[in-house]
Order: structure tokens, then C-alpha cells, then sequence
């Protein structure tokens, strides 16, 4: 958390990460501050590198949350419309699908829009 407002982190050197983030800055009215996680301090924020290389994380006074749950919390955090789309991921079984959707589309961000070779994770992470 950065002071008082929850923060979510994403992959700052991946372009089509950096795009979702943008999109959420220009069009998702969050209190989250939204931030690449190689521009902050992991251990103060509690989170590790295994788990920023993995997921995007949501950061709050409840915890923290990864991947499909992050996402979920911030589009509740949101409010206005985007709070039933929040409730609607984070509860089973959307939630049980999102999961297998979000590792599949983490594995293959190289290939999404706005995504470069340079989003491509190492060959291991992505069977």
C-alpha cells in the first residue's frame, strides 16, 4: 500500500502489461495507485519477486491479492459499474475459470495487442 490507497502492481517491461495498466489509468476509476513493480519496494509492500514475476497484485489493508483476484478487487474498488464486473470475477465459478485464462494469457502476453518478444517470459514458465 502507498500511504492509505491500495496499489497494484504489473510488469513495467512488458509493453502489453503496460498497456492494461494504462487502459485501467485512463478508463477504471480506482484509488489504487497503479504501478510497475520494478519501480517499487517489494518487501515494504509485502509481496515477493516470485510473485510480481507470476501475477499482477493488488496491495490493501486486507491483504494482498494476485492474478484474476486483483483484477477482481480493483474493479470492485472502482465502484459505478465496474464494481458488479469485480463481484462477478472474483466469485465461483468465473473465478475458478479465470484462473486457467489468466496463466494461459500470462504465458502468451508476447502475442496479445500492444504485446512485444520482449513480453515473451522464459521458455520454462510457459508449458
Amino acid at each position: 500500500m502507498t500511504g492509505d490507497r491500495p496499489t497494484f502492481l504489473f510488469d513495467g517491461d512488458c509493453a502489453f502489461c503496460s498497456s492494461c495498466a494504462g487502459f485501467i489509468e485512463r478508463h477504471i476509476p480506482t484509488r489504487a495507485a497503479v504501478l510497475p513493480w520494478q519501480r517499487v519496494d517489494l518487501d515494504a509492500l509485502g509481496v515477493s519477486q516470485q510473485q510480481v514475476d507470476e501475477s499482477v497484485q493488488w496491495i490493501d489493508a486486507a491483504g494482498v491479492a494476485s492474478g484474476p483476484d486483483a483484477i477482481a478487487r480493483l474493479l470492485r474498488d472502482a465502484g459505478s459499474f465496474w464494481r458488479p464486473l469485480g463481484v462477478v470475477l472474483g466469485a465461483p465459478p468465473v473465478r475458478w475459470l479465470a484462473w486457467p485464462v489468466y496463466r494461459w494469457i500470462s504465458r502468451h502476453r508476447d502475442l496479445m495487442p500492444g504485446g512485444t518478444a520482449a513480453c515473451a517470459l522464459p521458455a520454462a514458465d510457459r508449458h
